[in-house]
């Protein structure tokens, strides 16, 4: 496989302060990817990096083979505005706003395209109904819905199954293999080790800068997993020694 994401040093975070800084590496195509790593690693930070929504402090992300539009970024739910007045349908049709535009009307066939993204995840029956009323799982049914509507190459998840349970879970799960079987390339923060090692072949191990990245049972070792624990602690400790001496 190829290269379709390359990261030169980057180092990526907010109001000129590094969240992630100093990783390398190559996401290939056709890859199943997680990021992984304790509390405030800066995992979500450096998948919006990869989503575009970030510019680099330093280094940098060369999309070799995948342009801004071919990349479908699948936000943690709590960031989604539950209370905006929209139905199902009209929030999984927002997956063509990049070929209709935001307020672009759709046709009889992209309107089939989201029933039939609504029925994959399970929300048959429920294309008319408020967001603001969904269970969590639901909402998350929804958005993976929105994600096929985009028939992205190159696909984020953050925390897509947090607070799940595990039907929904294994649905969605379910999903992702269906995904990396017609050749799309997937990268999802997630905290399941377990899910991790029996699903993900490849994983990136984060502690605010990269740990190891490679196959996963490799990366997820137990050494590599205590010194990830170490730099974040390290990290927290100093940051408060620099607020106290403030």
């Amino acid at each position: 496989m190829s290269a379709i994401i390359r990261l030169r040093d980057l180092t990526l975070g907010y109001d000129r302060h590094p969240a992630v800084h100093h990783i390398d590496g190559e996401i290939e195509a056709g890859d199943l990817l997680a990021i992984c790593g304790p509390n405030g690693a800066g995992k979500s930070t450096l998948l919006k990096g990869l989503a575009g929504a970030l510019k680099p402090l330093g280094g940098g992300i060369d999309r070799v083979a995948c342009a801004p539009r071919d990349i479908a970024y699948l936000p943690q739910v709590a960031e989604v505005d539950r209370s905006f007045p929209i139905d199902v349908f009209d929030m999984v049709s927002m997956g063509f706003w990049r070929t209709a535009g935001l307020f672009g009307g759709i046709g009889v066939d992209r309107k089939r395209k989201v029933m039939e993204a609504i029925h994959a995840v399970g929300l048959d029956g429920l294309e008319d109904r408020a967001i603001g009323t969904l269970s969590g799982g639901q909402a998350q049914r929804m958005l993976f819905a929105r994600i096929v509507v985009q028939d992205a190459p190159v696909i984020l998840l953050d925390e897509p199954l947090t607070a799940l349970d595990t039907r929904t879970s294994d649905d969605l799960i379910k999903l992702v293999g269906k995904w990396r079987a017609q050749g799309r390339t997937v990268v999802a923060v997630l905290h399941d080790m377990d899910l991790v090692r029996r699903v993900f072949p490849k994983t990136l191990l984060l502690a605010r800068e990269q740990v190891a990245w490679g196959e996963t049972a490799e990366a997820l070792s137990d050494a590599n997993l205590r010194r990830a624990r170490q730099m974040v602690e390290a990290f927290d400790r100093e940051a408060e020694e620099c607020v106290r001496a403030a």
